[in-house]
C-alpha cells in the first residue's frame, strides 16, 4: 500500500491528476489570499513571546487593566552636543504643535518639552494606545517622522530622533514588513544558481523551482491556519519556514532527480523509471523529512511562545516539502519527459553511477587504508573547534539586535548622555495593597542602579502603578540583571507586587531561553536516538550517529562563536541561538545520516559492512554533498537581513551544515564504521551475518549499482 502511494504520480492519467489537484490547492490559496495573510498575522511584540505563567507576563496583563488598554511611549528627543539654542527651544515648540495637530484618535498630545540639566537634551512625550497590531502603532510614529523631517532637510544641525517603546517597536516592524520579501528573493536566487550548476543545464531548473515555489505558497497558506488556532509566528519564524522550505524541498529534489535520471538510463518510458525512482529514493526522503519534522515538534514543549510556535509551523514546512517533492515533482517530470535534461539527456545504456571509482569511492578507499588514525584525528579537530564554546556570550540585547544602527536606538543613545538611560523605558511596579505604595517605592528607589520610583495615576482594583526609571540603558545586561534584585525588593514592601515592563520582559525572555535549551536539548536527542534505533534496527550505529551529530554542532557552534566576535564584531549571541542552532544541525545532521547509512545498511546486506561502506559513501556522496551545498547556502541567506539574531543563526547553521557533509558525513562516520566493522549493526542479525561475509574475505569489489537510490547530479 505504502509503495503503491509513493509511485501513485508516476501513473500515466495520475501525474494529471496531481498536477490538477496542485493547481487547484494554490488557486484556493492565492484567491483568499493566504500566503500574505499568514505576513499579517505575524505578532512581533515581545511581550506576546513569554510564557503565561512570567511575571511580566502577569505585569502586563494587570497594567492593561489599570490604563484601560495597552500603551506605549514615544518619545521625541532634540539633542545638540554644543548645548540647545533660542533657535532650538523655538523649534522645539514649533515641532510639538505640528505633531500634535496630527490626530490619531488613540494618541495623547505631546506634553511640555522636558530639559536636561545640562542644555543639551529635551524631550517630548506621549502615549499611544494600541490593541496590539502593528498599524496602530507603526502609522502613527511615521506620521512623527514626516512631520518633523529628515536631520538633511532641516540642515541646521539639530538632532531629532524619534525613540520610547513606540519608536523601537515601530523599527522592529518595519524590518520584519520587508523581511519575507527580501529573504525570498535572496534564497530563490541562490536556489536557482545552484540548481543550474548542479543540473548543468539552462531549462531543467525551472521544473523544481516551481515544485519548490508552490511549496512555498502551501507551507505559507498552511501557516496562517495554524496562526489561527493560536499559534503564534514572529518574523523570525516566518523567515526559518522560509529557508526550510527552500532547502529541504531542493534537497529531496536532489534526491529524487538523481535516482530519476539513473533510472532513465535502464528504462525507455519515462513512468516507469519514475516508478522506480519513486520506490527507491521515496522512503528514504519520507523517513527523512518525518525525522526531522519530529525533531522540530519537540519545540513544542519551549517555554517561550515564539519558539514554540516554531515546532508546528517548520515541521509543517518540511512536511509540505516532502509532498510536494514526492507529488508534484515527479508528476512535472514525467509530463516533460527528457528534454529539460539537454544537454546531458540520459538514454538508455548511458553509463551511470560506477561504485568502482569516483571521487567519493576513492575518498573511501584512502580512508579505509588507515581508518582509527582518520576517526581519532577528526574528533581532536572537532573538539578543538568547539573550544571556541569558552568564547560563547549570550550578551546581545534588544539595544544591539539590528546589524546597523536604527532611529530609536540612537535616540536611546541621546537620552543616556544627558537623562538617565532608563527615562525612555521605566519599569513597571504594579502595587497590589494601595496603602503599601510608599513602602514599596522607598524600598526600590534605595536600590543601586534606580534613579527614582515615581506613581503613574494609573489605578484600580488590580492596584497602583508606579514607574522606575534606571539608571542603565533599559535594554542592556546592567538592566536586565537589576530585574530580579527590583522585584525582591518590591515585594519587602508588598509581597504581591508585580514588575513588569520592557525591560522585564527581555529578562524573563532570556531566562526562558535558557531553560528551554537545558530542557530539549536531551529531549531532542532521545527523539533522534529512538528514530535511528529503529530506522537501523541497531544500537551501535545509532549512538555513534548521534555522537558525531553532538560533536558536529559543539565543533559548528564554537567556531561560530570565535567568528561572531572577532570577524562579525557583534556584542554577543542571542540567548536562543544555542536551542535553534542545535535543533537545526541536530535535525539535518540526521537526515544527511539517513540517506548514507540505510544505503550502507542495504549494501551491507549484499557485500559485507566495509565494502558496503565503500560501496555506499560512493553512491550517496556526491548527491549528499550537493544537498548540503544548497542547503549551507539557503541558510546563509538569513545572513542579508538586518537582525543580528538571524545572521546568527543563518551563519552557524550553514557552517556546521557544511561540516557536517564534507567532514563527519564523509570521513568520520567511514572512517568508525570501518574501524568497527560488522559491530556496528549490533545487536542485529546482519551483525553476524556481514561479520561472517567480512571474515570469509568473500566481500568483493561491488559492480556497478544496480538499485541505486540516488547519484551525484
Amino acid at each position: 500500500m505504502f509503495k503503491r502511494l509513493l509511485t501513485f504520480p508516476a501513473g500515466r492519467r495520475a501525474k494529471w491528476l496531481v498536477l490538477i489537484a496542485w493547481l487547484v490547492a494554490i488557486g484556493g490559496a492565492m484567491a483568499a489570499d493566504l500566503p500574505t495573510k499568514f505576513s499579517e498575522a505575524e505578532d512581533n511584540e515581545s511581550a506576546s513571546f513569554l510564557p503565561g505563567d512570567s511575571e511580566s507576563t502577569k505585569a502586563l496583563e494587570a497594567v492593561e487593566r489599570l490604563q484601560g488598554s495597552e500603551q506605549v511611549a514615544t518619545v521625541v528627543v532634540f539633542h545638540r552636543a554644543e548645548g540647545l539654542t533660542a533657535a532650538d527651544r523655538r523649534a522645539i515648540a514649533q515641532a510639538r504643535e505640528r505633531l500634535n495637530r496630527i490626530d490619531y484618535p488613540q494618541a495623547t498630545d505631546f506634553g511640555r518639552p522636558e530639559y536636561s540639566q545640562d542644555g543639551t537634551t529635551a524631550l517630548l512625550t506621549n502615549v499611544i494606545r494600541t490593541d496590539g497590531s502593528s498599524e496602530t502603532i507603526l502609522d502613527p510614529v511615521d506620521d512623527y517622522r514626516e512631520a518633523l523631517g529628515t536631520e538633511e532637510e532641516r540642515d541646521d544641525g539639530l538632532q531629532i530622533k524619534i525613540t520610547g517603546p513606540a519608536g523601537l517597536s515601530a523599527d522592529a516592524i518595519s524590518v520584519f514588513e520587508g523581511i519575507n520579501t527580501t529573504l525570498i528573493m535572496a534564497a530563490g536566487s541562490l536556489v536557482l544558481l545552484l540548481l543550474i550548476l548542479i543540473y548543468r543545464s539552462p531549462i531543467f531548473w525551472m521544473i523544481p523551482a516551481i515544485a519548490i515555489a508552490f511549496a512555498e505558497l502551501t507551507s505559507r497558506s498552511i501557516g496562517y491556519g495554524l496562526t489561527e488556532i493560536g499559534v503564534t509566528v514572529n518574523g523570525q519564524t516566518s523567515s526559518i519556514l522560509s529557508v526550510l522550505v527552500l532547502g529541504a524541498g531542493t534537497d529531496y529534489a536532489l534526491l529524487l532527480v538523481a535516482r530519476y535520471r539513473e533510472e532513465l538510463r535502464r528504462h525507455a518510458d519515462r513512468h516507469d523509471a519514475m516508478r522506480r525512482a519513486l520506490a527507491g529514493a521515496g522512503p528514504a526522503i519520507v523517513a527523512s523529512g518525518s525525522t526531522v519534522g519530529i525533531t522540530l515538534m519537540a519545540l513544542l514543549l519551549a517555554k517561550i511562545n515564539g519558539t514554540s510556535g516554531l515546532g508546528p509551523v517548520g515541521a509543517m514546512g518540511i512536511a509540505v516539502a516532502m509532498l510536494s517533492m514526492l507529488t508534484l515533482l515527479p508528476a512535472l517530470l514525467v509530463i516533460v519527459g527528457r528534454v529539460p535534461f539537454w544537454p546531458f539527456i540520459p538514454h538508455v545504456g548511458d553509463q551511470g553511477v560506477d561504485t568502482t571509482h569516483g571521487l567519493w569511492r576513492r575518498i573511501g578507499e584512502r580512508i579505509a587504508r588507515r581508518p582509527r588514525p582518520v576517526w581519532i584525528g577528526t574528533v581532536v579537530a572537532l573538539v578543538v573547534m568547539a573550544l571556541g564554546l569558552l568564547n560563547l556570550s549570550t550578551d546581545l540585547t534588544q539595544a544591539n539586535a539590528f546589524t546597523s544602527k536604527v532611529e530609536s536606538i540612537e535616540g536611546q543613545e541621546l537620552i543616556a548622555e544627558a537623562f538617565p538611560a532608563g527615562t525612555s523605558t521605566p519599569t513597571e511596579i504594579v502595587v497590589r495593597n494601595p496603602d503599601r505604595v510608599q513602602a514599596v517605592a522607598r524600598s526600590v528607589s534605595e536600590l543601586d542602579g534606580v534613579a527614582s520610583v515615581s506613581p503613574t495615576g494609573a489605578r484600580g482594583p488590580d492596584g497602583v502603578l508606579l514607574a522606575a526609571t534606571l539608571t542603565y540603558d533599559p535594554f542592556s545586561t546592567e538592566a536586565y540583571d537589576l530585574i530580579p534584585r527590583i522585584r525582591e525588593a518590591a515585594r519587602q514592601g508588598d509581597p504581591e507586587a508585580l514588575v513588569g515592563g520592557q525591560t522585564a520582559v527581555e529578562r524573563d525572555v532570556r531566562e526562558a531561553a535558557a531553560q528551554d535549551t537545558r530542557l530539549l536539548m536531551p529531549v531532542t536527542l532521545v527523539i533522534v536516538l529512538t528514530i535511528l534505533i529503529i530506522l537501523l534496527r541497531s544500537l551501535v550505529a545509532p549512538l555513534l550517529l548521534v555522537a558525531t551529530v553532538v560533536v558536529s554542532f559543539a565543533a559548528a557552534m564554537g567556531a561560530s562563536a570565535v567568528i561572531y566576535d572577532v570577524i562579525f564584531g557583534f556584542p554577543g549571541a542571542d540567548a536562543s541561538i544555542p536551542l535553534y542552532a542545535f535543533i537545526f544541525l541536530v535535525a539535518l545532521g540526521v537526515d544527511y545520516n539517513i540517506f548514507l547509512m540505510a544505503r550502507v545498511r542495504e549494501e551491507s546486506l549484499r557485500l559485507g559492512t566495509r565494502p558496503g561502506m565503500l560501496a555506499g559513501l560512493a553512491v550517496t556522496g556526491g548527491v549528499i554533498t550537493s544537498a548540503g551545498i544548497v542547503l549551507a547556502g539557503t541558510f546563509s541567506v538569513l545572513a542579508v537581513l538586518p537582525l543580528v539574531f538571524l545572521v546568527e543563526i543563518g551563519f552557524v547553521v550553514a557552517f556546521g551544515v557544511l561540516l557536517d557533509t564534507f567532514v563527519v558525513r564523509s570521513v568520520l562516520v567511514p572512517a568508525l564504521v570501518l574501524d568497527i566493522g560488522p559491530r556496528v549493526w549490533w545487536p542485529s542479525a546482519l551483525a553476524r551475518r556481514s561479520d561472517a561475509t567480512d571474515k570469509a574475505g568473500t566481500a568483493v569489489e561491488p559492480a556497478r549499482d544496480q538499485a541505486a537510490a540516488a547519484e551525484a547530479p
